[in-house]
């Protein structure tokens, strides 16, 4: 797994130029974009989630789009549109920005539900349907998608459906003093996403996308990850616990951290590790503890602490 190592730690580093003193939420990134999967960066305007996403295209050298969600916007603003050709005399499909290999989804939540659902089909199947034609989005394809908290005026909360088809949910955070000084110093005569290049390449990515699905996760790590799923489903603040879909991204984030540690074998500090990222999106929690303002994350961080982990050997 040292290839996929050099890989991950490249990417890192050239984004930290950018984003100072957010490595584990990097890395997080870079694990869903390894799983294949899209990643929600969720947390209050001006910490740099849509410098983050622009960042990372540039790293990787993808073909990137970006779209602007706001109320007025429509789901063909998204998907594309087909238009009749007087000379042709058919109609030919004008692709919206959703083709592309990193699509960020900037501020998604100022978008009605409408226009948030155009991007269901897109996330979960890779293809896009028009006027009852399909058309398969590009390879690799990731949705990084942005979201101010919604308690802030003029947003929408994101219907379940949706949230569940991110992988991981991201929290960046404030910067520390001293982060934030070295940010005013170094965008003092410049911004430095304006001189970022390419680090890696598509191929390479590809590559390690299929290497990283080698990585062995035994039997024993497979039953812990189905045991705190299950525990979200019967917790008594929990409405709706977390969905198989939530398994599989413990599954498979798991052999990524692993990969990302120079490991071909998972083991329970790797799914620990995942679990706020990958399951508190996809808790709906009961009304008394809504009232009682009890939050998704502790519950997920006492079912970790709750559930047992296997010990002993873990490769298979």
């Amino acid at each position: 797994m040292q290839s996929v190592q050099s890989f991950a730690q490249r990417l890192v580093e050239n984004v930290e130029r950018v984003i100072i003193g957010k490595t584990e939420p990097i890395r997080q990134i870079v694990i869903g974009l390894l799983c294949q999967g899209h990643v929600l960066i969720e947390d209050v305007p001006g910490t740099g989630k849509t410098m983050l996403a622009k960042s990372l295209a540039r790293s990787i050298g993808c073909s990137f789009n970006r779209i602007q969600f706001t109320p007025d916007m429509l789901p063909s603003d998204v998907t594309g549109v087909s238009i009749f050709n007087q000379k042709t005399r058919e109609f030919e499909f004008r692709p919206g920005p959703i083709m592309a290999q990193i699509v960020l989804t900037d501020e998604i939540n100022r978008a009605t539900p409408k226009t948030q659902a155009a991007l269901l089909e897109a996330m979960e199947e890779r293809q896009l349907t028009v006027d009852g034609v399909t058309y398969p989005t590009p390879d690799p394809f990731l949705v990084l998608a942005t979201q101010n908290p919604i308690e802030y005026e003029g947003t929408f909360p994101l219907p379940e459906a949706q949230l569940d088809r991110f992988m991981l949910r991201v929290h960046l955070g404030y910067p520390s003093p001293q982060d934030e000084i070295r940010m005013m110093e170094r965008q003092q005569l410049g911004h430095p996403v304006d001189t970022l290049e390419r680090v890696v390449g598509v191929e390479e990515l590809l590559a390690a996308q299929k290497q990283v699905r080698t990585v062995t996760v035994s039997a024993e790590i497979k039953r812990y990850i189905v045991d705190l799923v299950t525990e979200t489903r019967r917790h008594g603040e929990v409405y709706l616990g977390a969905s198989p879909r939530g398994s599989l991204t413990l599954f498979r984030t798991a052999q990524a951290r692993a990969a990302l540690s120079g490991r071909d074998y998972a083991v329970p500090d790797d799914v620990k590790a995942m679990a706020e990222a990958a399951l508190v999106h996809r808790l709906i929690l009961g009304p008394a503890a809504r009232i009682r303002e009890v939050e998704a994350r502790q519950i997920v961080h006492e079912i970790v602490m709750a559930v047992p982990a296997p010990g002993g050997e873990f490769v298979a």
